[in-house]
């Protein structure tokens, strides 16, 4: 036997989990923005220390 659909709690989910997705793109992004401010460029030792 088929479950009974249950079409507003399926498009709250789906808009839950949306909106967690744009909130940890938002957070990168702002984390990159200071990154960039402070001058570290997300640059890690291990890429420092490569020859040209």
């Amino acid at each position: 036997m088929a479950r009974k659909p249950n079409y507003d709690f399926e498009r709250r989910e789906r808009e839950r989990l949306k909106a967690i997705k744009v909130a940890e793109k938002a957070e990168a992004k702002r984390a990159a923005r200071e990154r960039a401010k402070l001058g570290e460029g997300g640059e890690t030792p291990e890429d420092e220390s490569k020859p040209a």
